[in-house]
């Protein structure tokens, strides 16, 4: 199965995402902002299958991390998640660089079937 950095500064949604994608089989390695989740890919510790972010965080937000994960990491899918309307908008402009946007609330099913689109399982 793939290793997964998930990127969410909700504790609650965070939990919840890594336990579907434990479920599935995933491994999965979590960031409480887009700067911890940066530090976490250029650690180098691991090579990650795909990057689920939400797109409004503090510190570094899900944007500005695809933006980095994309110019450093260009064949490492993209998944973003968002509750935002506004933040929708603004992930649509990445269409060449994200492959989906999630829009909360989602399910444990809703999660698992982005992610294994996106990683074409």
């Amino acid at each position: 199965m793939a290793r997964i950095l998930v990127a969410e500064d909700d504790p609650s949604v965070r939990e919840f995402v890594c336990r579907a994608l434990e479920h599935e089989g995933h491994t999965v390695v979590t960031a409480c902002d887009g700067a911890e989740a940066a530090a976490a890919l250029e650690a180098g510790d691991a090579d990650y299958d795909l990057l689920l972010a939400d797109i409004k965080m503090p510190v570094m937000d899900g944007i500005a991390l695809a933006l980095r994960a994309a110019r450093d990491w260009p064949d490492m899918p993209i998944l973003l998640m968002t509750g935002y309307a506004d933040q929708r908008e603004r992930a649509h402009g990445l269409d060449q660089l994200i492959d989906d946007v999630v829009f909360k609330p989602f399910t444990l099913e809703e999660i698992a079937a982005a992610v294994d689109k996106t990683l074409g399982v």
